[in-house]
């Protein structure tokens, strides 16, 4: 099993580097879902609310979380926002099994978008 994780954890670093180089500094969890969240809704503004980026992030886990059949997308809003319906909960327990969990399917998101 340490196989698997050292082989995620690898990815992880590779995907953090590579944004690290795009945007100046390497990202952390939260920010990789706030990316993804403004590339799922096409959200740009100077300032952002702290909702605004809780939604943000909320759209990043359901969009990469979708991949596995937990999420599935009803629709979107008059703003243009994705709304989802939660499908299943997450076959995992524990904190760092759901992070590795959700940093999986970020990997797969990354690499999906051809990144």
């Amino acid at each position: 099993m340490q196989n698997v994780n050292d082989d995620l954890q690898q990815r992880w670093w590779n995907l953090e580097a590579k944004l690290a180089e795009r945007f100046g500094k390497k990202p952390d969890l939260e920010a990789i879902l706030f990316l993804i969240g403004m590339q799922e809704t096409s959200f740009m503004k100077e300032k952002i609310t702290k909702e605004q980026k809780q939604d943000l992030m909320h759209v990043a886990v359901c969009t990469v979380l979708s991949q596995s059949g937990l999420y599935a997308l009803e629709g979107h809003d008059e703003d243009g926002w994705p709304h989802f319906k939660q499908l299943k909960d997450m076959p995992v327990n524990g904190l760092i099994e759901q992070e590795n969990f959700l940093k999986d399917h970020i990997l797969l998101y990354f690499d999906q978008q051809g990144f």
